[in-house]
């Protein structure tokens, strides 16, 4: 049986890679991630200018096939993520940390000069690849999917020209290692910045980033053309960042959700609204309203015991009803979860996050999921065959649980309700069982789910 991510990859060209991989990547990681052209020999640098080239899952591929021959005639140390799966993590920013986001190919040049002509070589074979940027890396030139900084080939530290060894960090390298003169700056073609006064820059002031990853990031800002000015919310999508299988990339999905939340707004669900939209320099911006509370997945990591009965059933109350809500103006949710449920100041639920939200009649092909939230029919079929309003009213019996027993369901090996919790109403548990259960069709409707819930507090 096929996991979720690998049944995201069953049409990408993987025997290409495959064979690319055989031939030019011989070598493997010892914890199986990386595919690398050759060993390290003692006459290899310990440091020095490496190279990053940039690629998405549907580009990756084409890219090694590109460069892989050229750098194996040179015989140029370089490394790849061992399947594509590897890739979409290292792209999305999560499993690896946003820095690590653009590294699909990494070079190991064995001095400046060669630094310089490898970076010119691999721009030229892969000009106009499309590709997400390195963040913190230096870009050979603009349209490049070259980029490069200073760093270890071997370890987590680097040692200056006094001795001192200093750590690796991909955030800092610029300023902790200002000593490495930039081989590459008079030699790369010239980067031509025009200063473009954008709304971004005229009308908004971010202060703080709320969420960083490929395919964009999150920010709290003041929206100075308002009157009064006003708290927002800026969601960015980037172009190329976190591309899946169909070609959505980050852009597509802020776009996507702009027009999901007009229609659920439209439809009188209560979604975060729409100030402004607008792009600047090929990424996509959402202007929302900035709504005061925290997720309910912060407020339950910080609470030291469980929530009271009392206290799950409103929550679950509020939740169902807007799930029944979603569902009745024709819509599946698609990505249900503590973290998309903001609970305001009130105490009222609010929904965020509509990038995969569909209309029921018009399923995305695209696969919405997280783990502790997804059913297990889409272990082993894709989207499209599986029914996203039973995936919902899934996701609402996960949070259910989560919120009565304090841990997360696994559907193959959770414990019961009763089992990690005494005094749990049988009515609340046999309600959980049902939403979770392996038949979709058994999972009761998000408006019967409100009823029953509603009946205990009465």
């Amino acid at each position: 049986m096929r996991t979720i991510e690998e049944n995201r990859f069953v049409q990408l060209p993987c025997h290409d890679w495959a064979e690319h991989c055989d031939r030019y990547l011989p070598f493997t990681s010892l914890d199986a991630k990386w595919r690398y052209s050759r060993y390290a020999s003692p006459n290899d640098p310990d440091q020095g200018w490496k190279l990053h080239l940039s690629a998405t899952i549907l580009t990756a591929a084409e890219t090694l096939q590109k460069v892989a021959q050229f750098l194996h005639g040179h015989e140029i140390v370089f490394k790849a993520p061992a399947t594509l799966i590897e890739l979409s993590r290292i792209n999305s920013g999560v499993y690896y940390g946003y820095s690590q986001v653009g590294k699909f190919i990494t070079v190991y040049p064995r001095s400046n000069k060669e630094a310089v002509f490898l970076a010119k070589q691999l721009d030229h074979l892969t000009r106009g690849m499309p590709a997400p940027p390195v963040p913190f890396d230096r870009q050979f030139s603009h349209g490049s999917c070259i980029y490069y900084r200073y760093g270890s080939f071997r370890s987590h530290v680097v040692k200056s020209p006094t001795g001192e060894l200093l750590p690796d960090s991909a955030e800092f390298w610029e300023s902790r290692f200002d000593w490495a003169a930039d081989p590459l700056i008079e030699t790369r073609p010239k980067l031509v910045r025009c200063r473009i006064e954008s709304t971004l820059q005229n009308r908004f002031r971010v202060f703080r980033a709320l969420r960083q990853r490929g395919k964009g990031g999150v920010y709290q800002a003041i929206d100075m053309a308002a009157t009064p000015t006003r708290l927002c919310i800026l969601k960015e999508g980037r172009r190329h960042g976190e591309t899946s299988e169909d070609g959505s990339d980050g852009y597509w999905r802020v776009k996507n959700e702009e027009r999901n939340l007009s229609h659920l707004r439209s439809a009188g669900i209560e979604v975060p609204e729409i100030f402004s939209a607008f792009e600047v320099e090929g990424h996509y911006y959402l202007v929302l309203e900035f709504i005061a509370g925290e997720t309910l997945e912060h407020l339950l990591k910080r609470r030291k015991r469980r929530l009271a009965i009392e206290q799950v059933i409103h929550y679950g109350i509020q939740l169902s009803q807007l799930l029944s809500q979603i569902h009745a103006a024709g819509w599946a949710w698609r990505d249900c979860k503590p973290g998309n449920l903001l609970i305001t100041t009130e105490g009222r639920m609010r929904p965020l996050d509509f990038e995969g939200a569909c209309p029921i009649n018009q399923i995305s092909q695209s696969v919405w999921w997280t783990p502790d939230f997804t059913p297990p029919e889409y272990q082993d079929k894709y989207a499209e065959d599986a029914d996203p309003v039973a995936a919902d009213r899934y996701a609402l019996g996960a949070i259910l649980y989560l919120l009565v027993t304090g841990r997360y369901h696994r559907s193959s090996s959770s414990m019961t309700v009763n089992k990690l919790r005494r005094g749990v109403p049988e009515q609340i548990t046999s309600l959980i069982s049902e939403l979770l259960s392996f038949d979709p069709q058994q999972r009761p409707e998000a408006a019967t789910t409100a009823k029953r819930l509603s009946a205990l507090s009465a």
